[in-house]
């Protein structure tokens, strides 16, 4: 299936490149029509995170390159495949792999797939990523819900919801001070500590472009703005989910520590990321379906 380019469209005296409705819909559509899942819940696999797409049962699978309009995914530790099923008897459709920044797309491009579930009936997202801790109380392994997040990107103009807003998706201003579902957020907390994982944590995410991993004194500098982990994604799909009005819960493997200190010798690497994925995936994956046991999702 070849990928329909996206339309450009000219709007007050600049021509903006965007997805028009009609494609969000046309992929929506092709989806529906090759599956009977009706997903309520979407969840998008961070790196070394994509072993939750294999808890869906009754699944449905369908390659990215095979999606209309679909984007493609580079990146190591990232499969590439759309899978619909249920988890914690809901329905779902999993992203074993998202798109980033860094990999070339802008913002309305690597946001795609967000807008498609919307259009599908799901009223409900779970965002997962690695991430760096900034927080000097955190520990590799750690499990961090996201109360809040610093869009670094969107400091500098770079935002998904920039250009003509479709009121069919949201309001041109949307607000972000209730972005992550508080509701949400604590049932895991509380469904990590029956479980029994002392590693739950609870902090701000802040999203910079990437791909190099940040400097000493970047890391300084976040962690004094209030940030507990930094990652290279998440929140631009948080911005237009929120847009979307979409119940959103944010968690964050914390894969290395972030280095603060000019003295130390360690240096940050993608490997070491994937190893700790690695390593705390079967965690992750009990929490995340423990929770969908538990969690009423809104219709």
């Amino acid at each position: 299936m070849s990928h329909t380019c996206a339309k450009s469209h000219k709007h007050e005296g600049e021509e903006q490149e965007q997805f028009t409705y009609e494609e969000y819909k046309e992929t929506a559509d092709w989806l529906l029509s090759k599956t009977k899942h009706r997903p309520i819940m979407a969840i998008i696999c961070g790196s070394g995170l994509g072993g939750l797409g294999e808890l869906l049962t009754n699944q449905a699978v369908f390659n990215y390159t095979d999606i209309p309009n679909f984007p493609k995914s580079t990146v190591p530790g990232h499969a590439g495949r759309l899978i619909f099923g249920n988890l914690g008897g809901k329905a779902c459709v999993c992203m074993q792999g998202r798109f980033h920044f860094y990999e070339g797309y802008p913002l309305w491009k690597v946001t795609f797939p967000v807008r498609v579930f919307y259009l599908m009936g799901v009223k409900n997202i779970i965002v997962t990523n690695a991430a760096g801790g900034l927080n000097q109380d955190f520990s590799v392994g750690d499990i961090m819900v996201i109360k809040d997040h610093i869009n670094m990107l969107g400091f500098g103009g770079q935002n998904p919801l920039f250009g003509h807003n479709d009121d069919r998706f949201g309001p041109r201003f949307p607000p972000m001070s209730d972005a992550y579902d508080r509701k949400m957020g604590k049932l895991l907390l509380a469904v990590g500590k029956e479980l029994g994982y002392t590693n739950m944590r609870e902090g701000v995410y802040c999203g910079i472009g990437g791909p190099n991993f940040e400097t000493i004194a970047e890391c300084r500098f976040l962690n004094k703005l209030g940030a507990d982990a930094v990652g290279m994604s998440t929140v631009h799909e948080v911005v237009v989910a929120r847009h979307c009005g979409m119940h959103i819960l944010g968690v964050s493997l914390i894969t290395n520590k972030a280095i603060m200190d000019y003295d130390s010798k360690v240096t940050a690497n993608h490997e070491e990321v994937l190893e700790t994925g690695r390593n705390s995936a079967k965690i992750m994956e009990k929490l995340i379906s423990s929770f969908m046991q538990r969690v009423e999702l809104n219709n």
